[in-house]
């Protein structure tokens, strides 16, 4: 066990919040670790862009753009950073975030807080080399909140390597109802339509990130609203609002359930959008995901790459490295000689 990894569970001595700023401060003043060169064979194409590894940094960590340097010096392959929305909210009141000790799981109910667009697009206009999305989502209060997310992508255009557009968190009254049909063939539509209007130059791959929690139709309703209007794919999934059973005396607590419980869900949902895309977009896992054997269990089952947060609450930064290890060892091991090989294996 690293340094990093001794202080990162000396943190849960004190509330996970404060320890998660006390951690973005840690890395923005250079204390975080470097995770070395990466094994040529996770080096992979998702969506156009070309990763050094396939395992990335899901959102929530780094909400305004803070630290995705000291985290892809960390080892991650590409950093998401968000979600933003177009104006500074302050989010729900505390406690909102939970740690679920003995079932290694996290409670949040954040509710976007986030320092807004320009602080957000200002870091990310200094970043330098290295994989640096973008999740944009809606102000709380916004009228007009599809109008929201065309802000954000206008205003980031050109700054970001990806977008990824976030209707599916549970802690922002009425968001995941723009997961249904008519609601999203609106969303998407006027976004293809900014983007359109946009400089060409600018052009990056835009992602939809989808809750785990959908019913019957509603899958394969999202596969052809993200086809038709050319987003480059889907990100499965975001935290669940479901409770499986749960040992930590925090599982009532409302909010978005992440971390070990909802790996089965998560995985689940993957295999049915695997299903209903047919290889039509572009598919990247997140959800439960804590081990190298986790991660290629997505990609077998048809994630090009694969996104943690999570887990690192409880195994410490040193996680990427391990997974990055286990993960090509299992490749070795089932005669792979390119992730690209093991995508959709199953």
């Amino acid at each position: 066990m690293s340094l990093h990894d001794i202080a990162a569970r000396a943190l849960h001595l004190i509330d996970p919040e404060d320890a998660h700023r006390f951690t973005i401060r840690a890395l923005a003043a250079g204390l975080g670790p470097r995770g070395g060169k990466d094994d040529p064979i996770l080096a992979t194409e998702v969506a156009g862009l070309m990763l050094p590894n396939c395992v990335g940094l899901a959102p929530g960590f780094d909400k305004n753009a803070e630290v995705f340097g000291p985290m892809l010096r960390a080892g991650f392959g590409f950093v998401e950073c968000g979600t933003v929305t177009p104006l500074p909210q302050a989010g729900n009141p505390r406690p909102r975030l939970f740690r679920l000790t003995e079932d290694r799981a996290v409670i949040n109910r954040m509710g976007f807080n986030n320092d807004g667009l320009e602080a957000f697009a200002a870091r990310l206009a200094r970043r330098g080399p290295g994989v640096v999305g973008a999740n944009i989502g809606a102000n709380k209060d916004a009228e007009d909140r599809i109008a929201d997310y065309v802000t954000g992508l206008m205003r980031l255009w050109g700054l970001a390597s990806y977008f990824t557009i976030n209707i599916s968190s549970p802690n922002t009254p009425g968001l995941r109802a723009l997961q249904t049909k008519t609601a999203l063939e609106e969303l998407l539509g006027r976004l293809a339509q900014a983007r359109d209007g946009l400089p060409a130059a600018g052009r990056v791959p835009i992602f939809l990130k989808v809750a785990p929690d959908l019913e019957d139709g509603e899958v394969e309703a999202i596969v052809e609203a993200v086809v038709a209007n050319g987003l480059s794919g889907i990100i499965v999934s975001n935290t669940t609002i479901s409770r499986p059973a749960l040992a930590s005396p925090y599982a009532g607590e409302a909010g978005g359930l992440s971390g070990a419980p909802l790996k089965t869900l998560a995985a689940e949902m993957l295999g049915r959008f695997r299903q209903a895309s047919a290889g039509r977009t572009a598919l990247i896992a997140a959800g439960g995901i804590a081990s190298g054997a986790d991660a290629y269990e997505r990609i077998r089952a048809g994630a090009g790459a694969v996104q943690l947060y999570s887990a690192m609450v409880f195994e410490g930064p040193g996680l990427v490295t391990r997974i990055k290890q286990e993960l090509a060892a299992c490749l070795r091991r089932d005669g792979f000689t390119s992730l690209a090989q093991a995508v959709g294996a199953n």
